[in-house]
Order: C-alpha cells, then sequence, then structure tokens
C-alpha cells in the first residue's frame, strides 16, 4: 500500500542532501523530509520538487533530508533511521515533513515537537488509499491523526483535502491550502487519425486504468485510441490485471501502455492527445488533469480532489467508480464533435486561471512563516 503510487523497493536513506545557494546565504531555513526518492516520477513527488526547488529560487536555505522507501509502512530499521534524521536537525529548525512520512511516526514527532516546529504536507490522507484492509486503513487513520497533533501547520493541497482533515483533529485556523502550479504550455495540436485519448496515471489500482477500460468497452464508437503513460512496475499485479481485461475486452489493438516517461516525451503525447481521460477514485488534487488543461485538451474525469472545480466546465465529470457514468460521459465525448469542440474551448479559457508554481511557493512560503512565528 502507498500514496501517490508504490514506492521503489526499501533501501537505506542516502546521506543527508544540503543545498543553498551560497555559503553566505541569510534567508529562511527549512529542513524537508521526503521518504524515498525525490526524482520518482508521480504528482506527489513533482509538488515536493517545485516547491523545494521554488523556496530556493527565493533564497531560502533547504536541506533535503531523506527516508527509506518503505513509509508509510516503514521497516525496524526505516523508523530508526527517521530518529537519527530528526536527531540531527538543529533546535528551532523548521521541518516540512511528507505526509507519507509523518502519518507513520507519531511518536516519533512527538518527542521532537517540544524543539522543532513541525509542518505537515498532507497530499492526501494515508487511509483514503484504494484497496485498503479496513483493519490497516483504521490503523494508518489513529496513526496520522497523533502525527498531525504535532504539527504547527498541515499544508493540504486542494479544499476537499482541507475538510477531510476535522476528522483527524486539525482546527481550520492549522490549515493551509496550497495548491500545486501548473506550467504553461502550447495548445495541443490534436492527432490526425482515429480520436486519440490519453490518460496519465501510474498503474495502481486508485488510478482507475481497469474502470476505464471496461467503460471504454462498453462505447458503441470504437474510432479511438488510448494512450496510458504512467509506470507499469510499481504495482506489477494491478498492470498484470489491465492487461488480463485488455485482452478479454480485445482492446489491445486499441489501447496502448507506454510506461513512465520523462518531461519530453510527455509532452509528445499531450500534444497529439484529443481528449484527456482519468477514472481515478481518490485525488488530492488532479495534478495531470490540470497539465491537460493547460495544454487545451477536453476532459473525462470523476469528482476527486480538485478536478471538478479546476475543469470548470471543459469537460465531463462523473462520480468516482461509477461505470455506467463514465461509459455514457466518453460516449457522449466521442460521439458528438460540436460538444467536443465546445469543451476544447472552454478548456482553452480555463488554462490562463491555474495556479502556476510560483503561486504555490508564494502559499507554502507563507504558512512556513506563519508556523515559524512563536506561539501567541
Amino acid at each position: 500500500m502507498t500514496q501517490r503510487g508504490t514506492r521503489r523497493s526499501a533501501q537505506n536513506p542516502p546521506e543527508r542532501q544540503t543545498a543553498t545557494l551560497s555559503a553566505g546565504s541569510t534567508g529562511p531555513a527549512l529542513t524537508v523530509v521526503i521518504p524515498g526518492d525525490l526524482e520518482t516520477r508521480t504528482g506527489g513527488y513533482e509538488y515536493d520538487r517545485r516547491i523545494i526547488a521554488g523556496l530556493r529560487a527565493r533564497g531560502w536555505t533547504v536541506d533535503v533530508s531523506p527516508l527509506d522507501a518503505t513509509f508509510p509502512q516503514p521497516t525496524r530499521a526505516a523508523r530508526e533511521g527517521a530518529v537519527r534524521v530528526f536527531a540531527a536537525i538543529p533546535d528551532g529548525a523548521t521541518v516540512l515533513v511528507d505526509g507519507l512520512a509523518l502519518g507513520a511516526l507519531p511518536d516519533e514527532i512527538a518527542r521532537e515537537a517540544a524543539r522543532l516546529t513541525f509542518v505537515a504536507l498532507v497530499h492526501h490522507p494515508l487511509a483514503a488509499e484504494t484497496g485498503l484492509d479496513p483493519d490497516v486503513a483504521g490503523a494508518l487513520e489513529g496513526s496520522e491523526r497523533r502525527a498531525l497533533a504535532s504539527a504547527r501547520v498541515v499544508v493540504v493541497t486542494s479544499r476537499r483535502t482541507a475538510a477531510s482533515m476535522t476528522r483527524y483533529g486539525v482546527s481550520e485556523d492549522r490549515i493551509a491550502i496550497v495548491e500545486p502550479g501548473t506550467d504553461r504550455a502550447p495548445l495541443a495540436r490534436g492527432s490526425q487519425s482515429a480520436m486519440s485519448l490519453l490518460c496519465v496515471a501510474t498503474l495502481t489500482p486508485r488510478k482507475g486504468h481497469e474502470l476505464l477500460c471496461r467503460a471504454l468497452a462498453a462505447v458503441s464508437n470504437k474510432q479511438w485510441r488510448l494512450r496510458c503513460a504512467g509506470s507499469l512496475d510499481r504495482d506489477p499485479a494491478t498492470t498484470a490485471r489491465v492487461r488480463a481485461q485488455l485482452r478479454a475486452d480485445n482492446l489491445e489493438d486499441r489501447v496502448s501502455l507506454v510506461g513512465e516517461l520523462d518531461a519530453a516525451a510527455l509532452a509528445l503525447e499531450y500534444d497529439r492527445a484529443d481528449v484527456f481521460v482519468l477514472a481515478t477514485l481518490y485525488e488530492g488534487y488532479g495534478m495531470a488533469v490540470a497539465e491537460a488543461l493547460a495544454r487545451g485538451l477536453p476532459v473525462v474525469s470523476t469528482a476527486t480532489g480538485a478536478i471538478e472545480e479546476i475543469v470548470c466546465g471543459a469537460g465531463r465529470i462523473v462520480p468516482p467508480g461509477n461505470l455506467d457514468a463514465l461509459t455514457v460521459a466518453l460516449s457522449s465525448v466521442l460521439d458528438d464533435a460540436g460538444a467536443r469542440d465546445a469543451l476544447a474551448a472552454r478548456a482553452r479559457q480555463v488554462r490562463d486561471r491555474l495556479p502556476t508554481w510560483d503561486d504555490a511557493t508564494t502559499g507554502l512560503a507563507r504558512a512556513l512563516e506563519r508556523a515559524a512565528r512563536p506561539a501567541a
């Protein structure tokens, strides 16, 4: 089980990485604690990378302290490693902890809270991951609730996640909503043949690839091709199920699982697409949807995270997990060129209103500064 896709195999955390703008930097200081590899290509890690880069560009001194990749279900060695990381942070420091680690370390965080100012970064609650055993979900919820009690400020990436924090005992005055940014991008030129659908998501149960393929198998219009960009090896069981379903539904010639792509290759996929599709069951925000809108693509997706809010009429939004509604939405977009063009026109309007990474950095900096102020 993981948040933001399955982690890479467990490894000993690398040595603490320190990066500053210059030896004489006098800007604000921050330690960021992140489990696993910061370069992992998921939305959550992209958020972390861009915020760190944005703060450094503004003169902040940012130390990145990586933890073992087994979080949020750490091994004993991983937990001991986290204790050493926290102990090495100087008294009085402001520490931003990714929720994937923080939620699994309530006792360790509580012990250090008297000397360190903790800020939690919650992309979405650990217990909200799709497919968890109820007992595991309950244990994660209790652990995260206790850990969040030690955070001075809790940063979330959408209003929906902010609303869920009441269940975790986090008062509104401790919450800061900092939505991800979206890079400005050229408008997609689209396909030159059959309707090209694009899905960008790691193949995990939460992203809904199986549901999407079942819905596409049920639509009457067969003049489409789907390309799925996203890691195929973080959850091999999901990938195997999707491949089996494609064979059973005779969709192998129309659905391509292209795997994880670098930025340049992914940009080409967006450029060649006509419609963006994502049948996700749960999101903290919906960064891939925003990236599609930035290219003027109409969207078919689900009402979770901030997706409905950011799409704002530029697509068809259905309840998560509703196969019939998803099939109808896909059919309406595939069958009606006029409706599709209208949605694309709306997407071109929406793209100019998306928050930037500069906006996100500003919001995160304000949250950190608020946390660092002496308690009243």
